[in-house]
């Protein structure tokens, strides 16, 4: 049966029977034929059916949530059992919001030095895209903001301390300065992340809590894009310190961004799991160690 819930977890996170079946490797025939058994096994339908995926019955959608925490308990007791004779292996699917991509490194590579034989993958996501992809078993871990938005029934282990700098060229009118206040950042044009981004958000709060709103003449969900754009001269950025030192040895500017000056808790988010599988268990003991170092 735990093929079979894999299959009908494959479906409802790509709500389409071709998608799935690719995406699991396997034909669509074999797919629908799997999902019909497992609504015989069970005694009822779980999808809504037409020409195409139609969505998940009331019935589906509760199967659902039981057949991520057997999947996701499954997967766990073949990840240990695999660890207790080879250690630890595999891939690891790391979701990470753009604005935390420059320090990733900072976690992954002690943590692939102390285990040579895993694999880490690392997407750039929202924060919501995050959580949905950790409860939809899409994504095994992610780093995202921990203080600012409801993350939801996730095991958190902080990393660092995010702080805010005014990222501009060096022609730009405010370059010489050695500080700027979030009134005087909203007068500027500017180059800021999309509205989905939580960075945005927490942008905006901090401009409105002045009395100010972003004038963002740019937007893009790429931090590349945006410093590409502060290049030019014509915009400037707001963008976290760790991400504008990236820059300042470049050609670009960053000044502290003060009254106030703001700061945002990042950190590793996992399924909230007991006991936790040997590779997230690993994750979170790297992630404390880079904590405590910050």
């Amino acid at each position: 049966m735990i093929d079979k819930l894999e299959m009908f977890i494959a479906l409802a996170n790509e709500r389409h029977f071709g998608r799935a079946a690719e995406a699991i490797g396997v034909t669509q025939p074999s797919l629908s034929s799997a999902i019909r058994q497992l609504e015989d096994q069970l005694g009822v339908q779980l999808v809504f059916r037409g020409s195409r995926f139609q969505g998940l019955t009331p019935e589906g959608q509760r199967v659902l949530d039981w057949a991520r925490r057997i999947v996701g308990d499954a997967r766990a007791l073949r990840d240990e059992m695999r660890s207790v004779h080879a250690g630890l292996s595999g891939n690891l699917r790391i979701g990470v919001i753009p604005t935390a991509l420059p320090m990733v490194a900072d976690l992954t590579a002690p943590f692939t030095a102390r285990h040579p034989n895993m694999r880490v993958t690392i997407l750039s996501r929202t924060s919501a895209e995050i959580l949905d992809g950790i409860d939809s078993l899409e994504l095994d871990a992610g780093i995202t903001y921990l203080d600012n938005e409801p993350l939801g029934r996730v095991t958190q282990t902080p990393l660092f301390t995010e702080f805010y700098r005014f990222l501009c060229a060096p022609n730009a009118a405010h370059a010489g300065r050695d500080q700027i206040s979030w009134h005087e950042v909203a007068t500027v044009p500017l180059c800021l992340l999309t509205a989905d981004m939580q960075n945005r958000r927490i942008v905006n709060q901090h401009l409105v809590e002045v009395g100010a709103r972003a004038q963002a003449m740019v937007e893009s969900n790429s931090t590349i894009a945006l410093v590409s754009h502060v290049r030019s001269g014509l915009w400037a950025s707001v963008v976290p310190m760790k991400l504008a030192e990236m820059f300042t040895g470049q050609g670009l500017i960053a000044i502290p961004i003060v009254n106030p000056e703001v700061e945002h808790l990042v950190g590793l988010v996992t399924a909230r799991r007991d006991p936790q599988t040997p590779v997230l268990q690993a994750l979170i003991e790297e992630a404390a160690r880079l904590g405590r170092q910050r």
